[in-house]
């Protein structure tokens, strides 16, 4: 029996249209601290600010999108997101001032949000069930990509001065994608009147998703540990004097996801949920260990790869298990549910783990990331593995 089709015109759309999203946050999420320091006279605590509060404005979003998005409807959510990413774009152009900055971070981080719940949902739709794993596994692969070009060529062009290109580049981005959206056929939910009438009021449940929560809860820590690598990741390879070596643990990373990735998803359709979630639990652990001892370049490039296969896996497996476990008409809700925790997870992270560096050192700190993400596993048995396992022991 011949799978069923996953390559189709609106899965590729969809999926080109996330790496645009990513490419213009990652774009301007390494070059607007720089931005804020050296144009607007920022300290460094508020050029962290100007960074972070994109995630705020994000989180936001997320928890509005995500109700509304099958009462408005999903293309028509998505065309609200990417108009209003492209517009507070277009903004930067008139910052004269931090206050005014951190309003646009803001506004910027909302559009993101919207759009990126959009494009979550739409291709949860797309996928057909039965390559449910594999088919997220390929799709978030365009966040990953954008994770090794964005970083790169926004360092790249504002080494030599050229924001303004950055914005140049950002916006012929987004406005190639708002053209391209339009050829996009998207499934609807069709809610009835009861749905309907459920969804009205500010009801917890009209914002997330409690079939996804458990999943999500886990993605809360594992957020925090990336976050440590996001935010210390250069602070420790300057300290351990192997800074030519980190400027290319990004790339490595996501090299190792984009290989990873075509077996993992496969692997979760075929082999069930648990077959890849707990590997994924040990090998970022293993990864964060070999980070906090690496003292030459080949065991910092080797954590890079080890990090890409375990993180890499766990986002690609836990929101399939998010939407997989939620009822279809709620699709959007479970989208955001999941990606509400996995931000906030990283939006804290840095606050808290800035306590602990001062007491334990960048290596201890990712010494404890490691033990965290390996207390995860357990985590994950108690809240989803154990009650999985008992469902294929009942099947079979």
């Amino acid at each position: 029996m011949s799978k069923p089709r996953l390559w189709t015109k609106d899965f590729l759309i969809d999926s080109m249209t996330n790496l645009i999203l990513y490419l213009v946050y990652y774009l301007l999420i390494v070059t607007i601290a720089i931005y804020a320091s050296d144009n607007l006279g920022a300290s460094p605590s508020e050029a962290g600010l100007a960074a972070g509060i994109f995630i705020l404005g994000t989180l936001v979003a997320r928890v509005f999108a995500g109700r509304a998005i099958d009462r408005v409807g999903r293309k028509k959510t998505l065309y609200i997101g990417l108009f209003f990413f492209l517009i507070t774009t277009l903004l930067y152009y008139g910052v004269n001032n931090l206050m005014l900055l951190f309003i646009i971070r803001f506004l910027h981080g909302a559009g993101f949000g919207i759009a990126g719940t959009a494009t979550g949902t739409i291709i949860a739709s797309i996928i057909p069930n039965e390559r449910r794993g594999e088919g997220t596994s390929y799709y978030a692969m365009s966040a990953t990509i954008a994770s090794a070009i964005g970083p790169f060529l926004g360092m790249f062009l504002n080494s030599r001065g050229s924001f303004s290109l950055i914005l140049v580049i950002a916006v012929i981005l987004l406005v190639v994608s708002f053209i391209t959206v339009f050829f996009l056929k998207v499934p609807e939910a069709e809610l009835n009147e009861e749905q309907l009438i459920k969804l009205k009021g500010f009801k917890a449940e009209n914002f997330f998703e409690a079939k996804a929560v458990p999943i999500s809860i886990i993605g809360v820590f594992i957020g925090l540990t990336f976050s440590g690598i996001l935010s210390f990741l250069t602070s420790y390879t300057r300290e351990i004097h192997l800074v030519h070596a980190g400027s290319f643990f990004f790339i490595i990373y996501a090299a190792s996801i984009l290989v990873s990735r075509p077996f993992t998803g496969s692997w979760f359709d075929q082999k069930g949920e648990n077959f890849v979630m707990y590997p994924s639990f040990i090998l970022y652990s293993i990864g964060l260990f070999l980070l906090s001892q690496a003292h030459q370049g080949f065991f910092l490039l080797l954590a890079a790869v080890v990090i890409g296969l375990g993180y890499g896996t766990f986002l690609s497996s836990a929101q399939a298990i998010a939407i997989k476990v939620s009822p279809r008409h709620r699709m959007g809700l479970a989208t955001s549910t999941f990606f509400i925790f996995i931000d906030g997870g990283v939006g804290i992270g840095p606050y808290l783990l800035g306590f602990l560096i001062p007491v334990i050192g960048l290596r201890g700190m990712f010494t404890s990331l490691a033990i965290v993400v390996f207390a995860c596993g357990f985590l994950y048995f108690f809240l989803y593995g154990r009650k999985k396992q008992q469902q294929e022991q009942l099947a079979a």
